[in-house]
């Protein structure tokens, strides 16, 4: 049997990167997979073509009522939300001396409100099966400080205490909350934003801190989210997971180099 028959789960970001990788496997894997993002993807046909009981809705994350609509939709067609993963997210950053108020709100309102406003309005329904995961997507950068990171890693540490919390505040109704922190993943955000904002030459340094020597590939976070939303994760909850190549296992100085390991 497939590790998510009859399952239902809800996916922000749904339309490229990480979310959609996701929804992929999920379908795969027998979920019904309810899919949000800004607009619509043709690649989300791969989704519908694996699950057509699945569907998209496009919305902002930032919006509540969208959000509860798209909720209430899934569980009047299918009675349930077994799990949510909280996808959606976007960069940015920069000193903060020089850091517009707007563009740290955006930020912060998209990767951290976004997140809460996501699992909120799936929790009704996890509550009252006594039974859910929440998988929300925080970032090495939410557990350690980097150059230029400011209301980036701002919002993805906030996602990691806000996961802690929700498995403080829930886990006696039989729901786990778990934050997935990536490495380096190469999407289309990661693309733009850090091999098209800095070249790959001067990036190379941060995939050398990955001690797997690579960027990561959006399959190794799906892999994960499909543990996480599993009954194989039963006795799982409140961890920020890193999935980061190494990248959080200490620093990296060129030492395994001299010793013929690299």
């Amino acid at each position: 049997m497939s590790r998510l028959e009859g399952h239902v789960s809800y996916i922000t970001g749904a339309a490229s990167g990480i979310g959609l990788v996701t929804a992929k496997r999920f379908a795969q894997e027998g979920a019904v997979v309810i899919g949000a993002d800004l607009k619509y993807s043709n690649s989300w046909e791969e989704v519908a073509a694996i699950s057509p009981a699945s569907s998209f809705h496009e919305l902002d994350v930032r919006e509540e009522e969208p959000q509860q609509e798209a909720a209430e939709a899934a569980i009047s067609q299918h009675g349930k939300i077994d799990s949510v993963m909280t996808a959606a997210g976007v960069a940015g950053g920069g000193p903060v001396h020089m850091l517009e108020l707007e563009e740290w709100q955006r930020v912060i309102d998209i990767n951290l409100t976004g997140t809460m406003l996501s699992v909120k309005v799936c929790l009704p329904s996890m509550i009252e099966q006594r039974k859910g995961s929440i998988i929300t997507v925080a970032s090495v950068e939410g557990l350690e400080g980097c150059e230029g990171g400011s209301c980036y890693n701002a919002s993805k540490g906030g996602v990691v205490i806000l996961t802690k919390n929700l498995a403080c505040d829930y886990g006696r109704l039989g729901i786990r909350a778990n934050a997935i922190c990536p490495g380096f993943i190469d999407t289309p955000m990661f693309q733009t934003a850090i091999i098209g904002g800095m070249g790959e030459e001067r990036a190379d340094p941060i995939r050398f801190q990955h001690k797997l020597g690579r960027w990561g590939k959006p399959e190794e976070i799906a892999g994960t989210a499909l543990f996480l939303a599993s009954d194989d994760s039963s006795f799982v909850s409140g961890v920020a997971l890193p999935v980061d190549g190494g990248y959080v296992a200490g620093h990296q100085y060129g030492m395994a180099e001299m010793m013929d390991l690299a």
